[in-house]
C-alpha cells in the first residue's frame, strides 16, 4: 500500500482551489461566444437605449449652447462667447399681470451698485409665470440677495431669474411652459417692498430686459434679439433674421451653437447628438468581454454593470447593446 507523502497531500489540496479560482475568474470576464440573440429582442433593446439617451438631450434646454446642466448658481459658464447670436423672443409671456416698472436695469446711485434686472411692482401672493418654455434649473433661497428665487433655462438660450418670491411652486429639473405658474410674488431677501426682480441672461451675461420686452404692453419689442459680445445687442425682425447667416456662422469665435427647439435643430447639432448617442452605447461583437468594452469606451467594468443592471458573471451575447455612459 502506498502512503501519500506530505508534499503529495498538499498538491491534492491545492489543485481544487486553483481550479475553483480559475472558474471564478472565467465567470467574471466571459467571452461573447454565444450565438446572436433574437433580432426582435435586440431591436427593442437598441430602441429603448436610443430613446432614453435622446430624452436626456431633449430634456436639457440649449444643450449645445451651455457646457452642462447643473443646479448651481453661476454667472460664468466658462465658454467662449459667440460674436453674435440670434435669440428668438417669440412665445414670450409676461411674468406677471402688473405693468408697473418700479426700477430699471443699470447703475443705482443711491445704492452705489449695479441693478442687473427689472423690478416690477407686485403684491405678496400675486401670480408669477415663466416667461418662456424651458426647464427649472435653480429653486433656492438667498437671504442677502434674491430671497426665494427661481432660475429657468429656456430653449432660446436665455436664462430668466425671478427674485423676492413669497413661495416657489416648481422644483428643480421640472419642465415648464411659457405662462405656466412658477411662484408667488413676495418681499423676501434684500428687498424694501414687495416686487418681482426679473433678470435675463445669455450664457451668464446680463441683458437689460427692457431691451427686449415692453412690460407696460406686456409684449416683445421685436421677434429676435441679436446678442453681441463686441457691442450692444439689437432687435431684428423675422425678415432680417432670414437674411442673416445661421447661428453656427454667427458664432464665429468658436463658441458652441444652439437652435430654439427640437424641430428646428441645426444639422450640426443633430450630428453632434447622434455621435454622442453612438458613443453612449456599444454593440457586443464576437470575442468582446466586459474588460475590453470598458477599455474601448474609457470606463470601468463596475460602471458598465451598474448602467446595464448586470453582473460580472453575466454572459455577453453577440449583438447585445450595452449602455456605456
Amino acid at each position: 500500500m502506498h502512503f501519500l507523502t506530505i508534499t503529495e497531500k498538499k498538491r491534492l489540496l491545492i489543485l481544487p482551489i486553483v481550479a475553483m479560482l480559475a472558474c471564478v475568474c472565467f465567470a467574471q470576464d466571459k467571452l461573447a461566444s454565444i450565438p446572436p440573440i433574437d433580432k426582435r429582442l435586440r431591436a427593442i433593446d437598441s430602441v429603448s437605449l436610443v430613446r432614453l439617451t435622446e430624452k436626456e438631450f431633449i430634456g436639457n434646454p440649449a444643450a449645445s449652447l451651455y457646457p452642462e446642466w447643473n443646479n448651481k448658481y453661476t454667472t460664468n459658464f466658462g465658454v467662449t462667447m459667440p460674436k453674435e447670436y440670434k435669440i428668438d423672443l417669440r412665445g414670450f409671456h409676461a411674468p406677471c399681470e402688473s405693468r408697473r416698472v418700479t426700477s430699471s436695469y443699470g447703475y443705482r446711485r443711491s445704492f452705489r451698485r449695479n441693478h442687473y434686472g427689472t423690478d416690477i411692482k407686485v403684491y405678496v401672493g400675486d401670480t408669477i409665470r415663466s416667461a418662456f418654455s424651458g426647464k427649472v434649473r435653480i429653486v433656492a433661497y438667498n437671504p442677502r440677495g434674491y430671497g426665494q428665487y427661481i432660475v429657468i433655462r429656456h430653449y432660446n438660450g436665455l436664462e430668466t431669474v425671478y427674485g423676492h418670491l413669497s413661495k416657489q411652486l416648481v422644483v428643480e429639473n421640472q419642465e415648464v411652459k411659457a405662462g405656466e405658474v412658477i411662484g408667488l410674488g413676495g418681499n423676501t431677501g434684500r428687498s424694501t417692498g414687495s416686487h418681482l426682480h426679473f433678470e435675463t441672461r445669455f450664457l451668464g451675461v446680463f441683458i437689460d430686459p427692457e431691451d427686449m420686452f415692453d412690460f407696460t404692453a406686456q409684449d416683445i419689442l421685436g421677434e429676435f434679439y441679436m446678442y453681441s459680445s463686441v457691442g450692444r445687442g439689437r432687435l431684428i425682425t423675422v425678415e432680417e433674421s432670414n437674411k442673416l447667416p445661421s447661428n453656427e456662422i454667427l458664432a464665429s469665435q468658436g463658441g458652441p451653437t444652439f437652435k430654439a427647439d427640437k424641430e428646428a435643430e441645426s444639422k450640426r447639432f443633430q450630428a453632434e447628438r447622434r455621435e454622442a448617442m453612438r458613443q453612449s452605447v456599444y454593440k457586443v461583437k464576437s470575442g468582446d468581454t466586459l474588460s475590453t468594452i470598458a477599455k474601448k469606451r474609457g470606463t470601468t467594468v463596475a460602471k458598465l454593470c451598474k448602467l446595464n443592471n448586470i453582473t460580472t458573471k453575466t454572459v455577453l451575447r453577440i449583438g447585445q447593446v450595452l449602455r456605456c455612459s
